[in-house]
C-alpha cells in the first residue's frame, strides 16, 4: 500500500510540474526530486536539469519555454491521444475509451481533454487497479513520452528533463508492478 501512496503522491507532483508553470514551480520540483530520491534514485537524478533551469531562470522565461514547448510545437503537444494516433478518427475512438475506463474508475477529468499528458497522469496517479495502471502506462503514457522526447531537439532542454525524469519513473513503477502481479502480490 506505501508504494501505491508513493506513486500516487509522485504523479501529482508530475502533473504539477507540466502544467503551466506557476509560483509554486520550484517547491514543488524540489519535493519531487527529494520523493524521487527516496523511492527512485536513478530517475530522481534526470530531474536535476529541470530543477536548475528554474533556480536560474525568471518567471517569464521559465513560462516562455513551456509555452515554445507543448503550445507552439505540433510534435511536442502533451496530448497522448494525438502522440499515438494524429488528429484522425484514431484519436476520437481513443478519446472515447479513455473516457470509458475514467467513468469505470470514477475518475472526473479536469478542464483539459481526457487524453491530456496530466489528466492520464491524474487517473494513473489515482488508480488503484495494477492492471489498468501497467495498461495505461506501457500503452499510452511511455509511447507518447517517447514521441514527445524524440521531438525535443536538444539534449539539455529543461522540459526534455522533466519529461526524462517522467519516463523514467513510470518505467521503474510499471516494471515495479509487473514484478508485483508476476509474484502474486
Amino acid at each position: 500500500m506505501a508504494e501505491l501512496d508513493t506513486r500516487q503522491e509522485i504523479c501529482r507532483h508530475f502533473v504539477a510540474l507540466l502544467n503551466y508553470p506557476n509560483d509554486e514551480v520550484k517547491q514543488t520540483a524540489a519535493i519531487c526530486y527529494t520523493r524521487l530520491k527516496e523511492f527512485y534514485p536513478e530517475t530522481a537524478e534526470y530531474l536535476r536539469g529541470f530543477i536548475r533551469f528554474l533556480e536560474d531562470e525568471q518567471a517569464s522565461r521559465v513560462e516562455e519555454v513551456f509555452t515554445t514547448t507543448f503550445d507552439l510545437q505540433p510534435l511536442c503537444y502533451p496530448y497522448v491521444g494525438y502522440q499515438l494516433c494524429g488528429e484522425n478518427q484514431h484519436r476520437t475512438m481513443f478519446l472515447i475509451k479513455l473516457r470509458e475506463i475514467y467513468r469505470q474508475h470514477d475518475f472526473v477529468a479536469g478542464d483539459e481533454l481526457p487524453d491530456h499528458l496530466c489528466e492520464v497522469l491524474r487517473f494513473v496517479g489515482m488508480v488503484a487497479d495494477q492492471e489498468c495502471y501497467h495498461e495505461i502506462v506501457q500503452d499510452g503514457l511511455l509511447p507518447a513520452l517517447e514521441k514527445i522526447l524524440k521531438s525535443i531537439e536538444a539534449d539539455d532542454h529543461p522540459y526534455g528533463n522533466l519529461l526524462n525524469a517522467l519516463q523514467s519513473f513510470l518505467t521503474e513503477t510499471v516494471n515495479n508492478e509487473t514484478k508485483m502481479l508476476a509474484a502474486g502480490q
